[in-house]
């Protein structure tokens, strides 16, 4: 994302660790991060994102069932799309403007399904936090202003959320840099 601003964007994917520490950690911090929802994974724990959103978390949407959108017909992408809409509007009383297509796929189909749902960005990332370390889908290995950071769910037993993100704050911080709102800046 172009700016000048010395920040990065932590945004989580799915909805998948429940990690009450973590609630505490964007609290205490006052932690800008955006979590990109799946109904499917987040929908039996929405109480934790109501949470989340109660200490200034963003919820965003990332599908009802974390499809593959490329090369799915229309109807099928704005089922997805709208439906996780709807479902956040219930839950919660908003209708996300950001939108995160699973695995980073998609297509133009998507991007006219999504604005058809209200959706006005569509979000990716150049860096992505695993259980240990940073990895990047391209340019240099060094994070940069404006670099969306995709924090990983973690699947096996190693770190926790709270530990993986405290980890990445340190690497954020060694490199000049502090963590803006993406909602903010798009």
């Amino acid at each position: 994302m172009p700016t000048r601003d010395k920040v990065v964007f932590l945004t989580y994917d799915d909805g998948a660790e429940r990690d009450p520490r973590f609630v505490d950690m964007v609290r205490e911090l006052r932690l800008p991060v955006s979590m990109f929802l799946t109904d499917s994974v987040a929908g039996p724990g929405y109480a934790h994102f109501a949470r989340l959103r109660s200490v200034g978390a963003g919820l965003q949407n990332h599908t009802l069932d974390h499809a593959a959108l490329r090369g799915l017909p229309y109807a099928g992408q704005r089922a997805e799309i709208c439906g996780q809409q709807n479902k956040l509007k219930s839950r919660f009383g908003l209708r996300p403007r950001l939108f995160r297509p699973p695995y980073g796929a998609y297509d133009t189909t998507t991007l006219r399904a999504a604005a058809d749902c209200g959706i006005t960005a569509v979000v990716l990332w150049r860096a992505s936090m695993g259980p240990t370390d940073l990895t990047y889908t391209h340019g240099s290995h060094r994070l940069r202003p404006g670099d969306i950071v995709a924090v990983d769910p973690d699947e096996t037993s190693g770190p926790t959320l709270r530990e993986r993100t405290a980890r990445l704050l340190r690497q954020i911080q060694r490199q000049g840099l502090t963590v803006g709102r993406l909602e903010n800046y798009l």
